[in-house]
């Protein structure tokens, strides 16, 4: 095999590697920053980097998560007329063994990281253990499978809290709780509109009409519990409040007119203005609590 060749075939595996561990996800592993927000430490450089530390280590877990529910899906996914292509066990670009070799890396590392940060590295192994509950049986179960992957954004929340070392407050877990809900509740109504009942076995279970119902209820708690916490705990942020409501409104908009909503990552991702709509509210909340460091 000539330089070139190998060269070709490094190029390709790196890609399928960066395709299996879904790095466009890691995106979600940014809410482990909330509590460094809100509990105005952001301008605390140990806080920052325990926090990125945290991150990092959710970006680990949850590549390892993603790996293993590829390895029990391959063969179903090698039936699915686009997950065949684009996954890459199923379609045949990395193979079971270089699969596990990428989880034995990173069990490594995340053990390292564990013993640098114990108490986040034991969330990140609860929620590795979670998720392959999940990928085994708890994701063919209607209702308790998008609770599983709503309490995963919590628990991201949490290991943040864990790592800048407060506690979590009950709004932003209940916050939290419903606005994961919400998406996870479009993530399926979008499944079942393009895949039908098909596309995975919990969608048997389901209809558009109950996961829209779902969707709503989801949204309003998200809008309420916030707009209660801003108004009882953080009456300065009220200026908070219609960027959520706008970014809502936005999400909704790109799941029903642009059949969006699949992936939230990638509904976010390509869209410009719920980016800037996210990015400003972080700015007004930011900009809201550093005065008073709290």
């Amino acid at each position: 095999m000539n330089l070139n060749s190998r060269q070709s075939r490094f190029k390709s595996t790196l890609l399928a590697s960066l395709k299996l561990i879904r790095v466009k996800q890691w995106v979600k592993n940014t809410f482990v920053f909330a509590p460094l927000v809100f509990a105005g430490l952001f301008t605390d450089s140990k806080a920052i980097f325990d926090v990125s530390i945290t991150f990092l280590l959710f970006c680990l877990g949850s590549s390892i998560a993603y790996i293993i529910n590829d390895l029990f899906d391959i063969e179903k996914d090698r039936n699915h007329p686009i997950k065949s292509e684009e996954r890459p066990l199923a379609s045949g670009e990395l193979s079971k063994n270089q699969a596990l070799g990428l989880v034995v890396i990173f069990s490594l590392l995340l053990l390292f990281g564990g013993i640098w940060q114990h108490s986040v590295g034991v969330v990140v192994l609860l929620y590795i253990l979670l998720n392959f509950f999940y990928s085994i049986y708890l994701k063919h179960q209607p209702i308790i499978d998008i609770f599983i992957i709503s309490i995963g954004f919590v628990m991201r929340v949490y290991a943040g809290a864990v790592a800048v070392n407060v506690p979590v407050s009950p709004w932003m877990f209940v916050t939290t709780l419903c606005l994961a809900l919400f998406l996870a509740s479009l993530k399926r109504k979008q499944e079942l509109i393009l895949a039908g009942k098909d596309g995975r076995k919990v969608l048997q279970h389901y209809n558009v009409s109950l996961v829209d119902k779902y969707a709503q209820i989801a949204s309003t708690g998200a809008l309420l519990f916030y707009s209660l916490f801003v108004m009882t705990s953080r009456p300065n942020m009220v200026f908070s409040i219609p960027f959520v409501l706008y970014g809502i409104f936005r999400y909704w908009y790109l799941v029903e007119s642009l059949k969006s909503g699949e992936s939230p990552t990638d509904a976010l991702l390509s869209d410009y203005q719920l980016i800037v709509t996210i990015l400003l509210w972080a700015g007004v909340c930011m900009w809201t609590l550093f005065p008073s460091g709290a």
